[in-house]
């Protein structure tokens, strides 16, 4: 919970600090807390990243991105060490980002925004566009694209238009290379 949501519900800050003392709630990070002996759920360190990055007046289009998106939407075998979220360009994060958290900067629409088991993600079309740009392992694109097909999260025509894409990307990337081998007499 964050501490902005503990204010509507009516605790001051003052109630918090002494709900933290008495270790009845843990705080995670600047306004973020959780209750301690309720078990956190599999996606709670995603949940928590983001009430981060939206605490203290924080933006407002926050998104679980990149490899973490994957591991979050569970179609590649992609386990990312540390977690991506995307906030606006413009936006000012106002405390100590946590060192298990990769910000990006990029202005994000509604349709670049989904919410996969109560956390906003960006869409699987939006986070190959993000892996690819970033030169992820091209694999766990190929799978990211046919699991999410085969899960459902995308149609076939979008599947192919990801495919696409992967494929142009891979002739940019293979082109320079190509170019600066030397001629074979």
């Amino acid at each position: 919970m964050t501490a902005d949501r503990a204010r509507q519900a009516g605790f001051t800050d003052s109630v918090l600090a002494r709900l933290v003392q008495r270790g009845r709630i843990e705080r995670t990070s600047r306004g973020v807390y959780r209750i301690p002996y309720l078990t956190p759920g599999r996606f709670s360190q995603y949940r928590e990243a983001v009430h981060w990055a939206k605490a203290s007046r924080g933006p407002e289009l926050v998104a679980i991105s990149h490899a973490t998106a994957l591991a979050a939407f569970e179609i590649s075998d992609a386990n990312p060490n540390s977690i991506h979220i995307t906030i606006p360009k413009t936006a000012r994060l106002r405390r100590q980002k946590p060192k298990a958290i990769v910000v990006h900067r990029e202005d994000l629409g509604p349709q670049d925004i989904t919410v996969h088991e109560g956390i906003p993600l960006t869409t699987i079309s939006k986070t190959v566009a993000d892996l690819l740009k970033v030169g992820e392992r091209i694999d766990l694109v190929r799978q990211a694209i046919s699991n999410a097909r085969r899960e459902g999260f995308i149609g076939d025509s979008e599947a192919k238009q990801l495919q696409r894409r992967g494929q142009e990307h891979l002739k940019t990337v293979h082109a320079p290379q190509s170019r600066m081998e030397p001629a074979i007499p």
